[in-house]
């Protein structure tokens, strides 16, 4: 199989397995508390991040109140996120930065969003494509991970990654690809011990099919 038809036949099944709805596993709402909520999320699940920002919302609800926050008491509130102090000083300089520079507003384009603290490609492209709807590839740790078993990519860095599935992913699944390889990578597709035998990609999945074969 052509490995156009076979990125075609992987996506046909994500879709058919997950469907094409756009989810966000990290709850927010508004653009600025998803860009919160990403920066947290670095090194530190989605459940632990919501945890969190369940409280830290209510006691910071607007940019204004992230600007103005001691540092020290910050660092307290995200605590469990881990990193905790370098995070407190990129979500304070990142507030300080969105009213400055963007009236408050989260910025859309992606140089102005890396361009504030603690925002780097992965943390732009979770904003463009969950609140901007603009086509956006997040290379995440299990979009890394299960892109390399699923031979889509040979690279390592998270950006060079990223474009390797720009260019053989159609535009319409490149969030979805993200939303759905999470899920895939949290349910069977486990680091470090996946469940091929109970995989729907397997046959597709050069170390998944090799792995079912060896088992059998």
């Amino acid at each position: 199989m052509k490995q156009k038809e076979r990125i075609q036949e992987i996506l046909n099944i994500l879709d058919s397995e997950y469907g094409t709805e756009y989810v966000c596993y990290l709850n927010h709402q508004s653009p600025w508390e998803l860009l919160v909520a990403t920066i947290l999320s670095a090194q530190c699940t989605d459940a632990r991040v919501n945890i969190v920002t369940k409280d830290l919302f209510v006691k910071y609800p607007t940019v204004e109140a992230f600007a103005k926050a001691e540092l020290a008491e910050l660092e307290k509130d995200i605590h469990s996120t881990g990193f905790y102090h370098n995070k407190a000083v990129n979500l304070i300089g990142c507030a300080n930065a969105v009213l400055e520079r963007h009236g408050g507003e989260v910025p859309s384009d992606l140089e102005s969003l890396i361009a504030l603290p603690g925002v780097g490609r992965k943390t732009a492209n979770v904003i463009r494509g969950n609140i901007y709807h603009e086509p956006s590839i997040v290379v995440d740790t299990h979009v890394k991970r299960i892109t390399r078993k699923l031979g889509l990519t040979k690279e390592e860095d998270p950006v060079k990654i990223e474009f390797d599935l720009m260019k053989k992913l159609p535009r319409d699944h490149w969030i979805l690809y993200n939303i759905h390889i999470i899920r895939l990578g949290r349910s069977i597709c486990k680091a470090p011990n996946p469940k091929c035998q109970e995989c729907f990609l397997a046959h597709l999945c050069p170390q998944g099919a090799s792995h079912v074969k060896d088992v059998k």
